[in-house]
C-alpha cells in the first residue's frame, strides 16, 4: 500500500528538526485558561499574551458574555444547518443589517468563520472566465478562495501601486472580470494598504477591488471602519471582508457590499451554503461585543497608543520591526533556529507572542510576531519590552 503521507516527507522532516531542537512545540502550546485579556495561564504560570489578535480585549467583554449566556439558555447552542436550509436564526439577519448600517452599506453576508468569509466571497465573484490580482502577501485564505474559484491568478508586489497599475494595463483587452485584493493591515507585518491608491487604479481600468479588513476592523478609523475609513476612499471599496475574531473577540466573518448580486452569491457561495450556520449565542455575543466597540471609540484610542509604545520600545532595545505603527508588530530575525530559541527565552521568562516562520512569512525570514491589545497597561507593554531586550542581549543581537 502507497503511504498517503509520503507526500509529506520534506514537512515532516522539517518538523522532526524543529521540535527536536526547541523544549516545547511551538505549535501546540496551550493557554490553560484566560485571567484577564492580556494574561494567561501556561504552562501552570501567568503569562503576558501579546499574540492573540484580541485587539479591543472584547474576548472578554462582560456585555457580550451575558448576551451569550442568555441567549444559549433561551435559544440553544446550535443551529444544525446551513444558511441557505434550516440555519438563518432571526439573530443572523439582524446581525447582517446591523453590520450593513455599521459600514454604511445596503447589503451584508456572515459567514461561519474569517477564513470562509475570504472563500465564499472570492469564488462567487469570479470564476475560470475571470482575473484575480492578488498582494504578494496576502493571506492563506485569499489564496485559497483563488484556488477554489478557478480564476486566473496575477501577483503583484506588495503595496505596490506602480506594479498593479502596470499588470492591469495589460489586462486591457481582457474579456472577463478584474477583482483586485487587497488587505487593510497584514496580518504578518503589520503593513498598511495604500487602499486609496488602489481605488484610483481599479478606477481608470475597470476593475472591481475586494479589501480584507480582518485585522483593521475595530482597529483604524474615527468609527473602526478599517484602513479605508482613514485614508477616504470606502466608496471605492465594492467589497469588503473581515472577520469577528479579532477586534471583536468571538468568530465568524462578513462580506459587505452595495453590489445587489448578494442574493445571487447566497446561492453559488459554497463555504456559505454547505457549512452548518453560527450558534446563537455567537452571534449574540457578536453583537454586544459591536455595541460596545462603537460605545467605547477610547479602546481604539488605547490601542494606537500601545501599539506605538511596543513599536518604539522594540526598535530601541535595537530588534528590526516594520516601519507602520499598527496592532501588529512583527520583530524580523535571521534563521529558524535563532527565532525558536528566542521565542522559547521570551516564553520562560512570561510572554507569549506568535512564532511565524517561513514560508508562511513574505520574505522567508522567521518572525516574532507581537499582536498588541487596548487591555495592555503601559506596565505590560514596558515589561514586554524589557523581556525582548533581555533576551536579545542573551543572544547577542
Amino acid at each position: 500500500m502507497i503511504d498517503i503521507f509520503a507526500k509529506h516527507a520534506g514537512l515532516r522532516e522539517s518538523y522532526d528538526g524543529l521540535t527536536a531542537t526547541s523544549p516545547r512545540n511551538p505549535f501546540e502550546v496551550v493557554i490553560e485558561r484566560p485571567v484577564s485579556a492580556s494574561v494567561g495561564i501556561i504552562e501552570g504560570r501567568e503569562t503576558l499574551l501579546f499574540g492573540t489578535n484580541n485587539y479591543l480585549g472584547l474576548s472578554q467583554s462582560k456585555k457580550a458574555i451575558e448576551a451569550a449566556v442568555e441567549t444559549a439558555e433561551t435559544m440553544g447552542v446550535g443551529t444544525t444547518g446551513s444558511r441557505i436550509a434550516n440555519g438563518t436564526f432571526g439573530l443572523h439577519r439582524k446581525l447582517e443589517t446591523r453590520l450593513a448600517e455599521f459600514f454604511r452599506r445596503k447589503h451584508c453576508m456572515v459567514f461561519s468563520t474569517g477564513y470562509q468569509a475570504n472563500l465564499g466571497t472570492i469564488s462567487a465573484l469570479v470564476n475560470k472566465d475571470d482575473v484575480l490580482l492578488l498582494d504578494a502577501d496576502s493571506h492563506a485564505s485569499i489564496y485559497d478562495g483563488a484556488k477554489l474559484s478557478g480564476a486566473q491568478v496575477i501577483r503583484f508586489r506588495h503595496n505596490d501601486p506602480v506594479d498593479l497599475e502596470k499588470r492591469l494595463a495589460r489586462l486591457k483587452d481582457h474579456p472577463g472580470a478584474k477583482l483586485i485584493v487587497a488587505e487593510g493591515i497584514y496580518s504578518m507585518t503589520g503593513n498598511v494598504a495604500p487602499l486609496d491608491k488602489f481605488v484610483d487604479i481599479k478606477t481608470r481600468h475597470g476593475a472591481y477591488l475586494m479589501a480584507d479588513e480582518a485585522h483593521s476592523f475595530g482597529v483604524m478609523g474615527t468609527h473602526g471602519r478599517g484602513v479605508a475609513e482613514v485614508q477616504g476612499c470606502e466608496d471605492g471599496i465594492d467589497f469588503v471582508v473581515g472577520t469577528f475574531s479579532k477586534s471583536l473577540g468571538t468568530v465568524g466573518g462578513y462580506c459587505v457590499t452595495d453590489h445587489d448580486g448578494v442574493d445571487l452569491m447566497r446561492l453559488c457561495s459554497r463555504p456559505y451554503m454547505f457549512t452548518a450556520s453560527l450558534p446563537p449565542e455567537i452571534i449574540a455575543a457578536t453583537m454586544a461585543a459591536l455595541e460596545d466597540m462603537q460605545e467605547h471609540p477610547e479602546l481604539r484610542t488605547k490601542l494606537q497608543d500601545n501599539a506605538a509604545r511596543l513599536h518604539a520600545g522594540l526598535q530601541k532595545a535595537g530588534l528590526k520591526t516594520g516601519e507602520h505603527i499598527s496592532p501588529v508588530v512583527a520583530v524580523t530575525l535571521e534563521t529558524v533556529d535563532q527565532a525558536v530559541a528566542f521565542w522559547n527565552a521570551l516564553l520562560e521568562n512570561g510572554v507569549y507572542v506568535n512564532l511565524s516562520l517561513p514560508p508562511a512569512t513574505p520574505d522567508n525570514r522567521p518572525l516574532l510576531r507581537c499582536s498588541v491589545m487596548a487591555a495592555h497597561s503601559p506596565e505590560e507593554i514596558d515589561r514586554a519590552i524589557a523581556v525582548f531586550g533581555e533576551v536579545a542581549r542573551h543572544f547577542g543581537l
